[in-house]
Formats: C-alpha cells, structure tokens, sequence
C-alpha cells in the first residue's frame, strides 16, 4: 500500500495541530494502529494503517466544523493517495462525512478513535495516570457512565465494534492492550 513517509505525516500534523491534546490523540491513534494492523494479520500495511491514524484528525483542531471535509485538501499537501484519504474521512461516516468505512483498517480507525479518547480518560483518573494498570471491568464502569469523558460517543464505539463483528468486551481488551504497547513512547514523543 502507499503511503507517506512518516516525517513528511508528522510535519504535516503539526502544521496543522499545536495543542498537546491533538498531538497526543494523533501519536495514540497512530500507535494503536500499528498494534491492530500487526495482531489482525496486516503486519505489511502496518506502516499505512499508522500513517491513517497519526493523520485521521488532520482538520479537526483548526477546522472542526469541517472535519474530514477539509482533510483531502490537506492530505494533499502531501501527495497521500485516495486510499489514505479515504481511510481518513471513513472515520467519520455517519457523523460529518458520508465515506463509509469498507476495508478493515477503516473499521478498526471507526472503532478505535472515540475509544481511545475514552481509555485516556479513565486512565487519568487512575493513581498510576496509566492505563498499563487498567482492566477492562473498569473501562466497562466509565463506559456505562454517560457523563463521565461525555466527548466521547458510546454510540460511535458500540457501532465500530459491530462494524468489525466483536462485542464490547474484545474491543475494549484489544484497545487497552494496544495502549499499554505504546504509552511510553507517546510520551517519548511529547516530551
């Protein structure tokens, strides 16, 4: 698959994104990513299902209220392919864009992008600010809990987890996993 190379990606990230929040998110969602392209058996896309998730929200902290509308001309600054860009708007289908998550990939990035925010939540809530230490009856709680990370749509998590086939449970367990494996290196990159 083509891809961009990861420096000319992460430029285009922070010229378009400065806060630490959308940095994090991006440097998160590119890492879990990786994780699931490598544990679902798609270990050669492994650099293009990351090089999607690190630029997914590419529009969203300088144009919200055209996210994943502005984000192909952006992408273009960079020659990403329509396949990158597709995968990019898939995310979110049904909420600001009508480009329906098809390949895998795109599945996992729907289903993964709320959750994320929702694991990094509930793990800043925790003694350890880890979600190393975290276990999926707890994200379970804070899940139920409307009010609690409200940003973060339930709907939207619970539909990706159909899209992909899996009950609540697995994905929230294969989203944690992923999180453990790259924690420190987001921060790496933060600091």
């Amino acid at each position: 698959m083509n891809t961009v190379n990861r420096e000319a990606a992460v430029a285009l990230l922070k010229k378009y994104n400065q806060e630490e929040f959308h940095l994090r998110h991006a440097y998160t969602v590119e890492a879990v990513m990786r994780w699931f392209a490598e544990n679902l058996g798609y270990a050669e896309d492994a650099d293009f299902w990351a090089t999607v998730g690190l630029l997914h929200d590419i529009d969203f902290e300088k144009y919200p209220e055209e996210h994943c509308i502005k984000a192909p001309e952006l992408l273009r600054e960079i020659n990403a392919s329509e396949e990158l860009i597709h995968g990019v708007c898939s995310h979110g289908w049904g909420i600001t864009s009508e480009v329906e998550p098809t390949h895998q990939m795109e599945k996992v990035l729907f289903a993964v992008d709320e959750l994320t925010g929702l694991i990094g939540a509930c793990a800043l809530m925790r003694p350890s600010k880890s979600c190393k230490d975290m276990e999926v009856s707890s994200l379970k709680k804070k899940f139920k809990d409307k009010k609690f990370a409200a940003g973060c749509s339930r709907d939207v998590i619970t539909k990706g987890a159909g899209l992909l086939g899996w009950e609540l449970p697995e994905l929230f367990e294969k989203t944690i996993l992923a999180m453990r494996s790259c924690e420190d290196s987001v921060n790496a990159q933060l600091a």
